[in-house]
């Protein structure tokens, strides 16, 4: 089991991707903590996947910093510690063009899927930094932040932020910790279906499909990687 022994984090993990990765952390033997704004779909969550393993569940929404400072407490007294934290949480916005783009979603966009995640990083990397094992910080971004597409607006601003978040965590921490990013491309989830509502769903890989390199991040496997950004489905046809 490449998680035994570790802990991780996952925002946005009560339904599609983050879920997905949650169950597969735990399949590698990891124990899990999710989070988010509704209770119950993380209720629904955790009693869904609680037979593959040791769940838990912290209910913040993460754009407010109150509740994130309220995650870093129940994390710091019910677990004492994080090996892992996926940074997955985030929200569509419009897809309309900037001309026409609501200054308040675009504010709105930018801080939940931008400034959350700065948040997040900045209340528990004390307590990553305390981890046995050299801690991995994954920040879920988008095709749309590293190649700028036509309506995409906040969105795409907010996940080429996060691409640079990354990239100066990466330099900051160097030896000390890892933090790379993953594209999971296309995949069937509601935020995909409220971006693409004509899609068929089933021409696209389940959420499950893409978390194999998920679990190499946060597996000691990766224990010398940072700074990277991955492509979910390049990486599994490479392997």
């Amino acid at each position: 089991m490449k998680l035994k022994g570790k802990t991780a984090l996952i925002t946005g993990g009560s339904k599609g991707i983050g879920k997905a990765i949650a169950k597969a952390f735990l399949k590698g033997g990891s124990t899990v903590v999710i989070c988010g704004r509704d209770e119950k779909n993380l209720k629904k969550t955790y009693k869904e996947l609680s037979k593959y393993g040791n769940i838990g569940f912290i209910k913040a929404d993460i754009s407010k910093k109150r509740d994130v400072i309220r995650l870093k407490s129940e994390i710091k007294n019910k677990y004492k510690k994080i090996d892992i934290l996926v940074n997955n949480a985030s929200t569509l916005g419009h897809r309309v063009p900037i001309l026409d783009y609501p200054e308040e979603i675009w504010e709105k966009t930018i801080h939940t899927n931008l400034n959350a995640q700065f948040f997040v990083i900045k209340r528990l990397l004390p307590i990553l930094l305390k981890s046995d094992d050299k801690p991995s910080i994954i920040n879920v971004s988008s095709s749309v932040g590293r190649q700028g597409k036509a309506n995409w607006g906040a969105y795409a601003a907010s996940k080429f932020g996060l691409e640079g978040l990354t990239q100066v965590l990466a330099d900051e921490l160097k030896s000390r910790a890892r933090v790379n990013s993953v594209n999971p491309g296309g995949t069937r989830t509601d935020m995909r279906a409220d971006a693409y509502p004509d899609e068929d769903p089933k021409t696209l890989p389940h959420p499950d499909e893409i978390t194999p390199v998920f679990v190499y991040l946060a597996s000691d496997e990766s224990k010398d990687i940072t700074g990277q950004a991955f492509n979910a489905r390049d990486w599994m046809e490479k392997q």
